[in-house]
Order: structure tokens, then C-alpha cells, then sequence
């Protein structure tokens, strides 16, 4: 009886389970990869592409997709939190596809080091088993031939005794002639030596079957030997199909997740660029009313310089004292720093890695804890204080004519604001720092508008 089936169907099984993940593995890395997103992902770093090692280990996978987050942290300043979230869900799935994939190919390899031990636990086990079956014939051979040459021995001896004796004496009493006495010595010799020869095999016989017993009971050792080898390996072929069929089940898993998240990802995308749009749509009416404060900030400044000097011209032709007018100040250095946090992200453009396209980050960054206080960086007038959409918590402070431009400070995703309207004097706290609107975290976000223009707040701090 042989405890396992044959070799064939298993192999065969083997060979399906190799297939299978092979095609697995195909769909993950070039199936199921979205145009922007693909298996072995990119980031978009100032316009350049920056080659990201997929995950080996799964425990990697989350630890190089919080260094992406702190990377990207700067680049996705104003994208929406879900957006965000989608990204890397997908990005986490994308590192662990590779380390699921290595997984199975482990586990398939195992498979087959296992199947192939086990069918040469097998075979070993039908030749052991084989010994033995020709040993117990050979060893049945030899007791029904043992059995025929005792019986034949037996009938001899007795056939001889009956008919004359066993001894030379009897032989020569009963001779009648020396012819006949002759006769019969000659008879008795060729009987002995028969019977001898009979005795010699069945000694022969004896200890041949003495030895084949001896024979089977090693050869039915190393069957049960074998048989334990063979379950052992049974065992392990077993657990090692089953470590491949979980792999395997996991990285199918994974690419299910992988194709939903891409799917998720898409339908995000196409949400954050309606909202882009919405929020494109608030920051140009934000600057149409800065534009607009602006060109009658100018023309009242305008107005005022020419009453100036029309009453200078007039004090002159009176012979009165010429009123004084105050010079502007400098504009170099007039602007103090409105945080004591460090600088994480200056004024200039920037390339969306999710979105890929690119947009200006129209001020600078101070990264402080929030709750931080955030100063007028230099005297002016609230002319706003409230919600602005994606910037959250807003204050915008004008300074009025400088440098020939009208100059607006605007401090954005404040966790409170302390003033809302009225004069504020240099380092007069105005808020706190914050994280909300499109924040990925607490930060100043600075910006300088000359004529409602965005600028670089470096030109003036």
C-alpha cells in the first residue's frame, strides 16, 4: 500500500501555482499601473525626476512613504487633505507589491524544493518497499524449498532403514555372494552420499533462510524509516502549497487594492482640480480687491502729493514756511520677520507631484508649533480678517505707498486671529500659528502683494 498519490498531479499542481503568480505578478507592475502612478513610482522634484527603490521588506513600505510625505510636505502645500490621503494609500500599496511579490516567489520556490523532496521521499519509500516485498518472496521461496528437502531427506532415511538398514554390517549379512556383497557396498556409498548431499543442502537451506530473515527485518526498518521521511516530507510539501496559496491570495490582495486606490486616486484628482479651480477663482477675486485698494491707494496718494504741493507753491508766493512732508522709508529692510520660526519653504515655483503641473507658492514659509504669536511685520491697517478658503485663518495688513508701489503683508492658516481691524504697529501680535485651510501642518505661510501682486517677501524684509 502506498500512502501518497502519484508524482505527476502534484507536479503538475506546482507548475499551475508557478503560472498563476507569475501572471500576478505581471498585472501588478504593468497592469494595473495608472499613467502617473506606475509600479515603481517617481517623484517630480523642481521639474526632475527622482527614481524611488520599491519597498524589499514589507516593513519598509510605510517608513519610505513617511520620507516621500516629509519630502513632498513643501510640494503639496495647498492640496487637499483627501487628495493627500489617496496618494499615498496608494503609494503604501505600490512599495508593498514588490515585498508581496518577493514573498511569493519564496514561497513558490519552497513549494517546489518541498515537492521535489517529497517525491524523492517517495520513491525511495516504493524501492524500500519493493526490498522488501522481493526479500518475503525470496524468503518463501527458500522455506517451501527447505520444507521439500526435509521431507525428501526424511522419506529417504526411513525408505532405507525399511528396505536394508543403515550400516555396512547389515549390508554385508544379507550379501549372499561376493558378487552381491559387492553390489550392495557400492549401493550403500551411493545412498550415503546422496543422503549427505540432501543433509548439505538442507543445512544450506537453513541458513539461508536464517539470513533472509535477517535480511527483511533490516529492510522492514529502513521501510519504516522511509515511511516517517516520506510523511515528514508529506508535511512539509503540504505547509509549504499552503504558505504559497497565502502568498499568493495576498499579493492578488494587493493588486485588487492597488487597481481600487488607482480608481479612488483618479475620481480624487478630478475633485481636487474642481476645487483648484474653485480656489483659483477666490485667490484672483482676493487680488482683484487688493488691485483695486491699490490703484485708489495710489490715486489718493496722488492726490495728496499734488494738494502737497500746490500748498508748498502757495506757501512760497505767501513768503510763509513750506509745510514739511515726511520722506518715505526705506524700502529695503522695512518688513520685519513676523515669525521666529525657521524658513521651510521660500517664495518661487513649484511642481504638483500628483497633479503634475506647475504653480507659484506665492510667499514664504516659517515652520513654528502652532499657538506660536505672529506679529505685524511692520506698521499699516487691517483692511481684512477672517476665513479665505484655502488659507484658512487670513490677516491682511497695508502699509501704504512704498517704493512707489502700495504694499499689503498677508499672514495665512493662523489657529486664531487677535486683531480684526484698525492700526497695528511693528511687532504687535496680529495671531497665532496654525494649520488651517490647505495646510499639511502648522507653519506662517508670509506673503507681500505690491499693487495686489504677489512678490517675493524677501525684496523687503
Amino acid at each position: 500500500m502506498r500512502p501518497m498519490s502519484a508524482i505527476s498531479p502534484r507536479r503538475r499542481a506546482s507548475h499551475s501555482l508557478r503560472l498563476t503568480a507569475l501572471g500576478v505578478a505581471v498585472a501588478c507592475s504593468v497592469g494595473l499601473a495608472t499613467p502617473s502612478l506606475a509600479a515603481a513610482p517617481v517623484l517630480q522634484t523642481a521639474g526632475r525626476a527622482a527614481a524611488v527603490p520599491a519597498a524589499k521588506d514589507p516593513g519598509t513600505a510605510k517608513k519610505q512613504v513617511d520620507k516621500e510625505v516629509a519630502k513632498l510636505k513643501e510640494q503639496l502645500e495647498g492640496t487637499s487633505a483627501s487628495l493627500q490621503d489617496a496618494y499615498f494609500a496608494l503609494r503604501r500599496t505600490q512599495l508593498a507589491l514588490p515585498a508581496a511579490q518577493a514573498v511569493l516567489d519564496k514561497a513558490t520556490a519552497a513549494q517546489a524544493k518541498a515537492d521535489a523532496h517529497n517525491d524523492e521521499m517517495t520513491v525511495a519509500l516504493e524501492v524500500a518497499q519493493a526490498n522488501e516485498d522481493r526479500a518475503v518472496d525470496a524468503l518463501a521461496t527458500t522455506r517451501r524449498d527447505l520444507a521439500a528437502s526435509r521431507t525428501r531427506v526424511a522419506r529417504f532415511a526411513a525408505q532405507l532403514y525399511q528396505d536394508q538398514g543403515m550400516g555396512q554390517l547389515s549390508v554385508a549379512l544379507s550379501a549372499t555372494t561376493p558378487e552381491d556383497f559387492a553390489s550392495r557396498v557400492a549401493i550403500s556409498d551411493t545412498v550415503m552420499d546422496v543422503q549427505n548431499q540432501s543433509l548439505a543442502k538442507l543445512a544450506t537451506a537453513r541458513a539461508a533462510a536464517t539470513a533472509q530473515e535477517a535480511h527483511i527485518k533490516a529492510l522492514q526498518a529502513q521501510v519504516a524509516a522511509a515511511k516517517k521521511q516520506a510523511e515528514v516530507a508529506l508535511a512539509k510539501a503540504t505547509a509549504a502549497r499552503a504558505d504559497a496559496a497565502a502568498a499568493k491570495a495576498k499579493l492578488e490582495a494587493l493588486a485588487r487594492k492597488q487597481a481600487a486606490q488607482s480608481r479612488a486616486l483618479e475620481a480624487q484628482k478630478a475633485r481636487e482640480k474642481t476645487r483648484l479651480a474653485g480656489a483659483q477663482k477666490e485667490q484672483a477675486r482676493l487680488q482683484a480687491v487688493l488691485v483695486a485698494r491699490a490703484k485708489a491707494a495710489k490715486a489718493a496718494a496722488a492726490r495728496r502729493a499734488a494738494a502737497a504741493r500746490r500748498a508748498a507753491a502757495a506757501a512760497r508766493r505767501a513768503g510763509r514756511p513750506v509745510p514739511h512732508v515726511p520722506s518715505a522709508p526705506s524700502a529695503n529692510g522695512f518688513l520685519s520677520a513676523p515669525s521666529d520660526g525657521w524658513i521651510s519653504s521660500e517664495f518661487g515655483m513649484r511642481y504638483h507631484p500628483i497633479l503634475h503641473y506647475w504653480r507659484l507658492h506665492a510667499g514664504r514659509d516659517y515652520a513654528a508649533n502652532c499657538g506660536t504669536p505672529i506679529r505685524a511685520a511692520a506698521p499699516g491697517t487691517v483692511i481684512s480678517a477672517g476665513w479665505a478658503g484655502g488659507y484658512g485663518q487670513r490677516v491682511e495688513v497695508d502699509h501704504g505707498i512704498l517704493r512707489g508701489v502700495d504694499l499689503v503683508t498677508a499672514y495665512n492658516h493662523m489657529e486664531r486671529i487677535v486683531v480684526r481691524g484698525g492700526h497695528v504697529s511693528r511687532g504687535q501680535v496680529v495671531g497665532y500659528v496654525g494649520t488651517t485651510g490647505e495646510s499639511t501642518g502648522c507653519h506662517l505661510h508670509f506673503e507681500t502683494y505690491e499693487d495686489g501682486v504677489p512678490k517675493d517677501p524677501r525684496r523687503w524684509l
